[in-house]
């Protein structure tokens, strides 16, 4: 039987307020409450909690037939907590259902991989750690950040203990080879390598709700049709896209929720394909080959590599300002500011501050609180400004 992994990534940073340069030195409070709160009950009403409702009857209505895997940032555990506990009962009631892997990524849905320093292994502990105590499983396969990977990085996660890694199914990585089988990192060929069908994913996340797409209106019947019409020799599709494609990018309207009820049974009757979790992929198949993969690679726009979070000279200053503290950071034991920390390597702070508005331009204004890249970059560097003062205020005397 061939396979059907079905991931879906779950994260919503810590937004920042309007912080001003008049502010430093003397507002410490650098988040947004009222957005953070309002955006995280608006996605847990529109997507989290009927998405939840619906795989949980799916995994109790076909058992260990129907299997999802989820990977959940750190920060976004956080504001489940603080925002919306009554989503975290909803995906602990999806733990306890025997029927979904939790996977590791970095605390703070950071760019730290691209980093040297140890910072990425820190914060990938931290969040394998809420995992297990949130939902009593022990992640044995790692998705980082906006499925950012290179082989360096991969050898990097199987230092970890990591078994299995997701990324981007790359053409300019892929040449002639498909996504549809598992391969291993070629420093590091004890770490498997799930590649995402951005094609088929993209069907369902991008263009299910498109009437200008040839393939609208997609009907679970017909998607099912199409996996059956893939060449035999595919032994898997890895259909890896954001959670608020449920409700979120696609409303309710659209059927979106009808889609994923039906769809399981579609599969079941029209096709040869099962459901597994990255780590069952990795139990029931065997590696095809090594995947050199020398510089990062990523899920985002036609290039599929960093440009959308490090394309600038207003992003790379950033974040290069930003990497320069982690030193520090590790010296103190103020738990505020490390918690700032963590909150303020977010992605998304870089990805406001993105300039490309091509064909992907309506992803990079998702929930953006800026009118402008520059407003970002200035409201960003105000906090860090502040946040290094209190940080050099914390750091013993001649320490730097």
């Amino acid at each position: 039987m061939r396979t059907i992994c079905f991931y879906f990534q779950v994260h919503q940073p810590f937004r920042l307020r309007r912080y001003r340069f008049f502010d430093i030195g003397l507002q410490h409070n650098y988040y947004d409450e009222a957005a953070n709160q309002g955006i995280m009950r608006k996605v847990a009403d529109k997507c989290y909690l009927p998405t939840n409702e619906i795989l949980l009857e799916l995994i109790e209505h076909y058992g260990d037939r129907f299997k999802v895997a989820f990977s959940i940032s750190g920060v976004c555990l956080d504001q489940f907590e603080r925002y919306a506990p009554d989503v975290l009962n909803s995906f602990q009631r999806l733990a306890q259902s025997g029927g979904v892997e939790f996977l590791a990524e970095t605390y703070p849905h950071s760019l730290a991989a691209l980093c040297e320093g140890d910072e990425f292994e820190r914060s990938v502990k931290r969040q394998h750690a809420r995992i297990q105590e949130l939902f009593g499983q022990d992640p044995q396969t790692f998705r980082n950040t906006e499925l950012i990977y290179s082989d360096l990085i991969g050898a990097r996660v199987a230092a970890l203990g990591y078994t299995q890694m997701l990324t981007e199914g790359a053409k300019q990585v892929l040449g002639w080879k498909s996504p549809n089988y598992l391969y291993h990192n070629p420093i590091e060929p004890k770490l498997k390598l799930l590649l995402k069908n951005y094609q088929l994913s993209d069907d369902i996340a991008f263009r299910f709700s498109n009437r200008g797409w040839n393939g609208w209106p997609l009907t679970a019947e017909k998607f099912a049709q199409w996996l059956s019409a893939l060449p035999p020799r595919d032994e898997m599709v890895n259909l890896f896209m954001d959670y608020e494609t449920f409700g979120e990018h696609q409303w309710a309207e659209t059927g979106i929720f009808d889609f994923l009820r039906a769809l399981p049974n579609a599969i079941f009757t029209h096709t040869d394909f099962g459901f597994q979790t990255p780590a069952g992929v990795v139990a029931s198949h065997q590696s095809v080959g090594a995947l050199h993969v020398p510089y990062p690679i990523s899920w985002a726009d036609e290039e599929r590599d960093l440009s959308a979070w490090l394309g600038n000279d207003l992003q790379n200053e950033a974040f290069r300002n930003l990497n320069e503290l982690a030193p520090l950071v590790q010296k103190t034991n103020d738990a505020d500011l490390q918690r700032d920390y963590l909150y303020l390597q977010t992605s998304d702070h870089f990805y406001y501050m993105c300039t490309k508005w091509f064909s992907d331009g309506d992803v990079h204004k998702y929930f953006n609180p800026y009118e402008t890249p520059y407003a970002a970059f200035v409201n960003y560097m105000n906090v860090l400004s502040d946040f290094q003062l209190r940080l050099r205020a914390a750091t013993p005397t001649g320490e730097s």
